[in-house]
């Protein structure tokens, strides 16, 4: 077991992300209750943070991104993302769970794969 010098947020979806996803679906994306997608939430790793003052500057920083990456698992190339992707609307389509601590628990290395160019 060792820490790992990130702290991080663990994301949740909240009523209006799984009304918007569930109008996305198809063959491959199926209509899902808020709790199937709750039960699908993500943790996104980042800087350090210490103190309320560095969760809302990493928080600020990030948002979009996460944003993005959430939108894109049910709509790939973005066709119906909201135009307007602010911080207060990824507030209201998510549940935001700051982790201070990240411990890895295995002990073979981590393996990373970028998402992005």
């Amino acid at each position: 077991m060792k820490l790992i010098n990130r702290s991080g947020f663990a994301v949740l979806p909240r009523q209006p992300f799984a009304d918007w996803a569930n109008q996305q679906h198809d063959e491959l994306n199926q209509v899902m209750s808020l709790d199937e997608h709750r039960a699908e939430g993500s943790v996104y790793l980042t800087e350090e943070f210490q103190s309320e003052d560095d969760l809302s500057e990493q928080l600020a920083v990030h948002y979009k991104r996460i944003f993005e990456n959430e939108l894109a698992a049910w709509d790939e190339f973005g066709d119906h993302w909201p135009q307007q992707r602010t911080l207060e609307l990824f507030l209201q389509w998510f549940e935001v769970i700051p982790q201070v601590m990240a411990v890895d628990l295995l002990q073979a290395p981590l393996l990373m794969a970028p998402l992005e160019d």
